[in-house]
């Protein structure tokens, strides 16, 4: 501990030795360092807020109608380009920035310091601030005012003529689909008309002719025999129901059989009616005239027969039994008459069927290419009709959304803060660098004095003598001290340049608070 205090001592009286050299270094470098801080030119500094607002009360409404222009997006990229080479071009012409350029050297050094020295800083989503610092107050008023112009300018104008150009390119594209379609159309007619009876039909164009000309024979077959099995059974219904029945008669003279008549009435009328509609041919009007032909054949009074006659001699007085014909079988008759009729449809056209099913699988088996070649002229139709129609949705769309560009001013913008002329400068802090420069001139004459006491050939101590290696007898304790009014003027003198320096930084600390009219 003692050699340490010891130590400190010595450097400090080495240090005070030098103290002379230590306040000429301070003082200049305070001196330099100031003279240098003043030499700085101010920094003027002008900025603008710009509030850009998404209009949110349309922009859901058109979602999913119009063309989403997404003007978020659309701000990021305002934001980004801002500073784009073109923009700095039409900010260096409107603010005659070029006036003071000599080549194309100065003009691209002056592009690359302005995109520098701008900045474009989002506070919000939707906020932001446009700052630009120079040394004329008017060239960074200027400055930030051109790229609010151009910003706004770019926001209403760059998505209009984006949407005008995409519109004429969608315009140019749906009158080149349009032809396509329209030749397409024209070869796909022209081909089915020529191979009608081999396509596929419209209505179900994913079933294949053939394919459904065997699924028309296999349903024909089914209802054939169905209609087979039904006339079959009809047909045994109508052997086992006898053509007359016996009832009883009130006299001898016979029944004048009004319900036949009036059954033939009905049936003759319905004829009526079926000429009205069909031809002689019909399978209908063929089978109700059958059916008038075995009404008029059929005795409308069976003749009595000789059991009948003798019954009628012996029950005179109770009445007497005949014959007449059965409703029931009459029926069966027209049911089976139907029932044969609906088989000669069915087969008939079972015919055609198989016959139609004969010619496309001949079709098939010697033009095997006509139904892919169809198949492929049926796709490219399909594919030009389906990009045609969506182009023309996305053109009403882009109409959709040009409208509310230009008319409903989708995207808001509103200068918040606008730019001013600055009055004050932002830059350089001359407090912060003033009481740097005191602080490194101190530092530098303090460290000076330290520095140049090392070189300090003297001997404080006879131990320090002794470390030589030499035979020290001894040593005086005191020469002699000088006066002390001597050493207080040499303190006086020594801390009057040191306060001197210091009220020096003061005035121009008072100097720096005054020009900034803090005090």
């Amino acid at each position: 501990m003692d050699s340490m205090r010891l130590l400190l001592s010595q450097y400090l009286r080495s240090a005070w030795r030098q103290r002379w050299v230590g306040v000429i270094i301070a003082w200049l470098v305070c001196g330099v360092g100031w003279v240098f801080v003043y030499t700085i030119p101010n920094q003027f500094e002008s900025s603008a807020r710009l509030f850009v607002d998404a209009d949110a009360v349309l922009t859901p409404l058109l979602r999913g109608l119009a063309a989403d222009s997404a003007p978020t997006t659309q701000l990021e990229i305002l934001q980004r380009t801002l500073l784009s080479r073109p923009n700095m071009e039409k900010l260096i012409s409107k603010t005659d920035l070029d006036l003071t350029l000599n080549g194309p050297s100065d003009r691209e050094r002056l592009l690359a310091r302005l995109a520098s020295d701008i900045k474009v800083n989002p506070q919000t989503r939707n906020l932001f601030t446009i700052a630009y610092r120079n040394k004329s107050p008017k060239v960074a008023h200027d400055v930030v005012q051109t790229l609010l112009t151009i910003f706004v300018e770019s926001a209403t104008g760059g998505s209009r003529s984006d949407m005008e150009n995409a519109r004429r390119f969608l315009e140019r594209q749906i009158q080149s689909y349009e032809q396509q379609l329209r030749a397409a159309e024209k070869r796909r007619a022209d081909f089915r008309a020529r191979y009608m009876d081999i396509l596929p039909a419209d209505n179900n164009p994913n079933v294949p002719a053939l394919e459904g000309a065997r699924n028309a024979v296999g349903q024909l077959d089914g209802k054939l025999q169905d209609a087979l099995m039904a006339r079959d059974a009809l047909k045994q219904e109508v052997e086992n129901t006898p053509p007359l029945i016996v009832v009883e008669s009130g006299g001898l003279g016979g029944l004048s059989g009004p319900a036949a008549r009036t059954r033939l009435q009905d049936a003759e009328e319905q004829l009526s009616m079926l000429l009205l509609k069909d031809t002689d041919q019909h399978p209908d009007v063929i089978a109700q005239r059958k059916l008038i032909e075995s009404l008029k054949k059929a005795p409308v009074d069976s003749p009595p027969s000789a059991a009948a006659k003798l019954g009628a001699a012996a029950n005179s007085a109770t009445g007497m039994k005949r014959s007449v014909p059965n409703p029931v079988y009459d029926q069966l008759k027209v049911k089976l008459i139907e029932a044969d009729t609906n088989v000669i449809s069915l087969q008939r056209q079972r015919d055609d069927a198989v016959r139609y099913r004969d010619k496309l699988e001949k079709v098939q088996r010697e033009q095997p290419g006509l139904i892919a070649e169809y198949q492929n002229t049926d796709r490219d139709y399909g594919v030009l009709r389906k990009n045609y129609e969506e182009l023309l949705g996305r053109l009403q769309a882009a109409n959709i959304a040009q409208a509310a560009d230009t008319q409903a001013d989708k995207v808001k913008l509103q200068i918040i803060d606008p730019p001013e002329i600055p009055r004050l400068p932002v830059a350089p802090n001359r407090m912060l660098l003033v009481t740097g420069v005191l602080l490194v001139g101190l530092g530098a004459g303090l460290g000076v004095t330290i520095l140049l006491g090392q070189f300090d050939r003297s001997f404080s101590t006879i131990d320090d003598l002794r470390a030589l290696g030499l035979p020290v007898l001894g040593g005086i304790s005191v020469l002699g001290m000088l006066p002390l009014r001597q050493r207080v003027v040499a303190v006086l003198r020594f801390g009057a340049a040191i306060a001197v320096l210091v009220s020096i930084y003061g005035g121009l600390i008072v100097h720096i608070l005054r020009s900034a009219a803090l005090i």
